[in-house]
């Protein structure tokens, strides 16, 4: 399996609710854990994932701070629409280190991921590093 979420791989960043230039929401695709996307402090925050096909996808891990409540969709049309549920997940507060969350996702299909961050442990957050374990469908 590979991590279909890096910048490297032909992944993208299409759409991110906030944007401040010293720390873009491309940092979350770069492959570095030092680089990250920091919001602007208000709730929900989200961003999108594109790869460059449909891909299989196994595992999900995020490298964050302060991120309270998530939601992943999936979308496995060609742009970016028609969503569909993937999970949902309160993470647990770490002071002082970054929120490591492996999520498990039973042989689904995705185009798009959509993350949604419904609340925070603070005003801002930050995501650090997504990791998605797939491959190509054939």
């Amino acid at each position: 399996m590979l991590d279909v979420a890096l910048a490297s791989a032909g992944a993208q960043v299409v759409l991110a609710t906030s944007s401040d230039e010293n720390f873009p929401p491309e940092n979350i695709i770069d492959g570095s854990g030092s680089t990250f996307w920091l919001t602007t402090g208000l709730f929900p925050q989200e961003f999108i994932i594109s790869f460059t096909n449909l891909m299989n996808i196994n595992n999900i891990r995020l490298l964050t701070t302060n991120v309270e409540g998530l939601s992943i969709e999936r979308s496995v049309q060609n742009e970016p629409v028609n969503f569909e549920p993937l999970t949902e997940k309160v993470l647990e507060f770490v002071e002082g280190e970054l929120q490591s969350e492996d999520i498990q996702v039973d042989a689904t299909t995705a185009h798009h991921l959509r993350f949604v961050i419904k609340s925070g442990f603070d005003h801002f957050i930050s995501i650090h590093r997504v990791n998605v374990n797939g491959s190509a469908v054939h």
